[in-house]
């Protein structure tokens, strides 16, 4: 009898191809990913892999030709299919903004009306700007959408923004966000029992890779009469590990920050005179 697998897409090439690869290795599933590959199968875990156009991955998950896809939020807004947003998966962080030139002297969402706005998310823009009662031409461009003002092909842009580098170079600022986005894993409406339950054994490490990605794991030594303060800075999963050092005197504290918490925890540990900090960083973590 044929195993059952479920069938994952990602995307062929990028950014977000490379880090869903990572995550997947991250869960400890091996597979090949050697360059050109369009399908490959993990030797480990059940699961098949295609290498896909990011906007096809939504339609691919729809149909059913894939059970499931790691792609933009962004891009399953615009594709608008029947698919399930299962989890965020906290990478490839990024906001779809409108920006106007440098120079364009802007009050308010509605110095929009009457624009051209080049994008490639037309179905997106035209929701946003419905919402917000503004009358706009939308102009559906791929590629290069930031040089649209410039080369008088519209007046506005609507694209995606992460650090904003590439809009100040073309002499654009942004004004609006019209969403947020990140990486999400979709899945097919229709899942049969058996692929749900696969599901559910991938989501389990891709929760402990997530939660590992989000803490630290710190070792410190600290003097035995100040282990009580140090102790109340540091949160851990429950409490902190102590471990009496051969030097007398001495004990050694484990514990795990939050990434977010970990500087300013840090400083205070110094203070309190823990010596020798180390930093590790986790690659799971299960709660």
């Amino acid at each position: 009898m044929k195993e059952e697998k479920l069938k994952i897409a990602l995307q062929k090439a990028g950014r977000l191809s490379e880090d869903s690869v990572g995550l997947l290795k991250k869960c400890g599933i091996s597979f090949n990913d050697g360059f050109g590959k369009l399908k490959t199968e993990a030797v480990n875990f059940p699961l098949e892999i295609f290498f896909l156009r990011d906007d096809d991955i939504p339609e691919y998950v729809a149909d059913g030709v894939a059970d499931l896809g790691i792609v933009g939020e962004n891009v399953v807004a615009e594709a608008c299919k029947q698919v399930e947003i299962i989890e965020k998966l906290g990478f490839a962080r990024c906001r779809l903004s409108i920006a106007v030139p440098k120079g364009f002297h802007y009050e308010s969402i509605k110095s929009l009306s009457g624009l051209r706005i080049a994008t490639a998310y037309p179905k997106v823009l035209s929701d946003f700007l419905k919402r917000k009662g503004v009358e706009a031409e939308v102009h559906v461009i791929s590629g290069s959408v930031e040089i649209a003002p410039s080369i008088g092909l519209a007046d506005a842009i609507c694209d995606l923004v992460s650090s904003g580098s590439t809009l100040f170079t073309n002499g654009l600022r942004e004004v609006e966000t019209v969403m947020h986005s990140e990486a999400v894993l979709i899945a097919h409406r229709n899942l049969k029992d058996l692929q749900k339950q696969i599901l559910e054994k991938l989501l389990f490490r891709i929760r402990a890779v997530k939660s590992a990605s989000e803490n630290k794991y710190i070792l410190l030594n600290v003097p035995n009469d100040r282990i009580e303060r140090i102790c109340r800075l540091l949160p851990g999963m429950k409490s902190p590990t102590v471990m009496p050092l051969a030097e007398s005197g001495w004990s050694s504290v484990h514990s795990v920050i939050h990434k977010d918490d970990f500087w300013e925890i840090v400083e205070k540990l110094k203070q309190e005179g823990a010596q020798g900090i180390l930093v590790i960083s986790i690659d799971q973590m299960v709660r």
